[in-house]
């Protein structure tokens, strides 16, 4: 396989279902390096479930997935995850240095205890997002925007190639959501893959560069210009979306004409 062919991510004839009930029917995705994804769609979509047959935390029904070129038992090291902030026990009682320091076992190992170089390196994940003065503090002590800050530094220091992000804006201020779109944006511009799970329809054109639109089915898949359409939206939500691009764009053209 030429390097060119070799995609970050790759879904092939996926299908996972629980009792019998398909939740994801028959997916393929071909997600280049260097891109960042939203993973967009309904309530009950299946995007959480993608997220999770990708990382092998679901098993499918059918069909494969590989992380440049290899199943994700052999690339675990490439991959970084941040999951849903609900999902977490946040009383367990431990400091945020110490949840970020758990993103290097995968470098390390769970036998050697992480040194000094593992400290620094997580120090520094933290002070990327803002979040170095609370390096002693209880996780349980922090607001939901800082445990989704935390969450990233931890993805951050394992300095993988591609990062899966299930909701990492939800329940933040709109602060942290800039900083962590920011800190999405220079992941991608150093050539890593991160694909998220997203809701807000009206920020996709502005944060991301590429979209999946996911109905049990993939819909589209593809560069935001050329996916994320007002047909395509109608597919995916089969028809019960409060949101145009075409309308989005013609009244960011008037907001840019009133500039001038």
């Amino acid at each position: 396989m030429d390097n060119e062919e070799i995609k970050a991510i790759r879904v092939d004839d996926l299908t996972v279902a629980y009792r019998d009930k398909p939740v994801l029917w028959d997916i393929d995705l071909n997600v280049p390096p260097g891109v960042l994804m939203a993973i967009v769609g309904p309530n009950g979509a299946g995007k959480t479930t993608l997220i999770k047959s990708i990382l092998g935390l679901v098993k499918p029904a059918a069909g494969q997935v590989l992380i440049y070129g290899k199943p994700y038992q052999q690339q675990r090291s490439l991959v970084g995850y941040v999951p849903q902030r609900e999902s977490v026990d946040w009383d367990f009682p431990t400091s945020v240095l110490d949840v970020v320091m758990m993103g290097r076992y995968g470098i390390i190992g769970w036998i050697r205890r992480p040194g000094r170089e593992d400290r620094e390196l997580a120090m520094q994940a933290l002070e990327k997002v803002r979040m170095q003065d609370f390096a002693n503090r209880q996780i349980s002590q922090l607001s939901g925007g800082q445990q989704q800050r935390v969450f990233l530094a931890r993805a951050l220091v394992q300095d993988a190639k591609v990062y899966l992000m299930d909701e990492p804006f939800q329940g933040v201020d709109a602060t942290t959501e800039k900083a962590i779109v920011e800190l999405l944006q220079q992941l991608r511009s150093d050539g890593r893959t991160v694909a998220v799970v997203h809701h807000d329809l009206q920020t996709v054109i502005e944060y991301f560069d590429w979209v999946t639109l996911l109905n049990v089915r993939s819909i589209a898949s593809g560069p935001v210009a050329e996916v994320f359409t007002d047909e395509n939206l109608h597919l995916t939500y089969a028809g019960r979306v409060a949101f145009s691009r075409e309308s989005k764009e013609q009244k960011n053209s008037l907001s840019d004409g009133d500039k001038q």
